[in-house]
């Protein structure tokens, strides 16, 4: 773990990914699946559905960003990847309720701790969402969060997905301070692995206590949660 009295002397502002370390992912999304997966008489696990629609997602926009033939929005990825998730587990569907389900991602619930320790923090740094979502989709989020962020950026800004270093080029340069100034906060070791990459602090939210795996961009600090975050940085 890196030097915590160093840490809070030079970072000035937080960044947070929001899907999946600011909001419950899995379970939200889980919950919004099982209804549709039950009345099409699939009696498979929504919670291993959800799995196979994030994966595939996640695949998709890297592929999206690697091809670099423009940014395709995440809502579109999304789209694509229900889709073929639904294909997959042999679940007749249309694109309404592909869209639909879709939808829910904007509707997503913070962890029971997140708001309380976003409260604490806030006293101490500026907060900020950096997320692969569209501009519209995290503005449709915010009142379901419960916390109102001093910034709210999207990659759609730089036109690529995170982990791309432009991501975070773009996020250090609307918020007008320095790389080393900046902590970014997540739950997936590729964005925290992209942030310490472009020169960022990172801070690995290890809710499911899983090694964080062998890379020379280790995160600076390494916690179970929000809370535990806000323990160290106040």
């Amino acid at each position: 773990m890196a030097d915590i009295g160093l840490l809070k002397r030079e970072i000035k502002v937080l960044t947070f990914d929001l899907y999946g370390t600011i909001v419950d992912m899995q379970a939200g999304l889980r919950e919004a699946a099982a209804p549709l997966l039950k009345s099409k008489g699939w009696d498979g696990d929504p919670n291993r559905f959800v799995t196979w629609w994030r994966r595939t997602h996640f695949e998709n926009s890297m592929i999206d960003a690697l091809c670099d033939r423009g940014h395709t929005p995440y809502r579109e990825i999304g789209h694509r990847a229900v889709s073929y998730t639904l294909e997959r587990a042999g679940v007749p569907h249309t694109s309404e309720e592909v869209e639909r389900l879709v939808s829910e991602i904007e509707r997503l619930k913070p962890f029971p701790e997140v708001v309380p320790a976003l409260e604490r923090l806030a006293a101490d740094y500026r907060l900020a969402i950096l997320s692969n979502g569209d501009r519209d989709m995290l503005e449709a989020a915010e009142p379901h969060i419960g916390f109102k962020f001093d910034h709210t950026i999207s990659v759609q800004d730089a036109g690529y997905f995170k982990p791309h270093h432009k991501t975070y080029e773009n996020a250090a340069r609307t918020l007008g301070v320095d790389r080393l100034e900046i902590m970014h906060v997540a739950s997936h070791a590729f964005d925290c692995i992209g942030a310490k990459a472009f020169g960022m602090r990172a801070a690995f939210i290890n809710r499911r206590d899983r090694p964080f795996g062998r890379t020379r961009h280790e995160p600076d600090v390494v916690v179970s949660d929000m809370a535990e975050l806000a323990d160290l940085l106040t």
